[in-house]
């Protein structure tokens, strides 16, 4: 009898993992996941679409943000906020797989830096023009997100220093 119920309380429980799975959305379309694939081996091609992502996002936070006539205002901040945080973690998941595999960064990282600093701009943007009413429901994730960007900019520009150091050396030899 208690086996019986175990295999039930098994089945439940898996049901509802997978329910939970299903809930949590992909920030990245089925475009968006394509055009990855076909630029896995490319590092440069595949940071500049994982920057274009995070951009695109950024923007849709802004007009969710920003618009008045937009309903649920909050929330669909709060939603673009963590699909630009889960992109910009990706980017740097690359970043970290680039670099083990010792490809030469130099250029895309140039273009992240400029990214960064970018993002960090205009997420600081919507962080001074938050309503107070509702910006409880993003502001632990508009700061994460802040404080991610301003750190990933003090790595992206010491690997860049790194990849540039590596590159003279190997010219020398």
């Amino acid at each position: 009898m208690t086996t019986r119920w175990l295999g039930i309380a098994g089945v439940v429980i898996l049901l509802l993992l997978a329910s939970w799975a299903d809930r949590r959305r992909d920030p990245l379309s089925q475009n968006e996941i394509d055009q990855l694939r076909d630029a896995a081996q490319e590092p440069e091609q595949r940071l500049k679409l994982f920057l274009a992502f995070a951009r695109a996002r950024l923007t849709a936070l802004e007009q969710a943000h920003s618009d008045p006539k937009t309903t649920d205002r909050a929330q669909k901040t709060h939603d673009a906020l963590q699909d630009f945080v889960d992109i910009y973690d990706e980017l740097n998941d690359n970043l970290d797989t680039f670099v083990g595999r010792k490809a030469d960064l130099r250029k895309p990282l140039k273009l992240v830096i400029l990214a960064d600093n970018e993002f960090q701009a205009r997420l600081r943007i919507v962080k001074g023009d938050s309503r107070a009413p509702e910006s409880a429901q993003y502001e632990f994730l508009l700061n994460t997100a802040l404080d991610a960007v301003h750190s990933s900019l003090e790595d992206h520009r010491q690997l860049l220093a790194e990849q540039e150091e590596a590159a003279r050396h190997r010219k020398k030899d």
